[in-house]
């Protein structure tokens, strides 16, 4: 067996328990059972591991959902998905998605797992410098391009979530989950050292959404001309302009080729 074998087995034996490969690793003379019983300490290892990453990547969803039910969800996503990356950190990444398979009536769950995740991720995103007013002289709109904070991150929201989140942080009794009459929108980012959380309403969601992936002001002033008239939407997209600003969202923008306004 070549080192690359073994290090193929042992890799299919602690993600999968795969007996062929525990008999390979045990020797020649061993047999499947010896195999396990010799490797299944570093299995259970593993395991602990991953889940104690899991565990303190989202400690108020771990005190929301109970004990029982996220180890539960633990052992599904490391079944589920092997670590990707090479830091263990960026083992959370994913854990929403398994728990909206695992909990398909509650959406509150895997929401609430997104925002504990961004508000996480944001903290140690990269550095960038909010753009200042005095950026704004002798811009060209109709070509300018926004760009945000590498820290920013959007999802749609369709429960309380975002209610539920912020009586956890602060020692509160969580309200009971509800579906939104309305869905909306949630951002999360870093202002100063402190990241943040807001909930939008679905225009404002969608503005922001589609302005931090393209960039354009002027995508950004069509779509909302289209949805409330010329006037209404140039005017509403000056206010969110002004907004981001102010918020630290914005943080350069780009007109032309090679040219930037910081």
């Amino acid at each position: 067996m070549t080192l690359a074998d073994m290090q193929h087995d042992f890799r299919r034996w602690l993600t999968a328990a795969a007996p062929d490969a525990a008999l390979r690793l045990g020797g020649e003379g061993g047999s499947a059972g010896e195999g396990v019983a010799g490797l299944a300490v570093y299995q259970n290892n593993y395991r602990a591991q991953l889940v104690g990453c899991l565990q303190e990547s989202y400690p108020q969803l771990r005190a929301h959902i109970g004990e029982e039910r996220f180890l539960f969800a633990a052992a599904a996503h490391i079944k589920r998905r092997p670590p990707h990356a090479w830091t263990l950190d960026a083992y959370a990444d994913g854990f929403a998605a398994t728990l909206a398979e695992l909990f398909p009536d509650n959406p509150d769950i895997d929401e609430l797992a997104w925002i504990e995740l961004a508000l996480s991720d944001a903290f140690v995103a990269a550095d960038a410098t909010p753009l200042a007013a005095d950026a704004l002289a002798a811009v060209d709109w109709e070509h300018v391009r926004l760009r945000f904070a590498p820290s920013l991150r959007v999802a749609p929201l369709s429960t309380n979530a975002d209610d539920i989140w912020w009586a956890l942080r602060d020692g509160q009794p969580a309200p009971e989950a509800e579906m939104r009459a309305e869905p909306q929108g949630m951002a999360v980012w870093r202002r100063g050292y402190v990241s943040s959380l807001r909930t939008l309403a679905p225009l404002d969601f969608a503005a922001l959404t589609q302005a931090s992936a393209h960039g354009s002001f002027s995508a950004l002033c069509g779509m909302l001309i289209a949805e409330l008239g010329e006037a209404e939407g140039v005017a509403r997209a000056g206010a969110l302009l002004a907004d981001w600003i102010g918020s630290e969202l914005i943080t350069g923008l780009e007109h032309g080729a090679g040219t930037d306004f910081e």
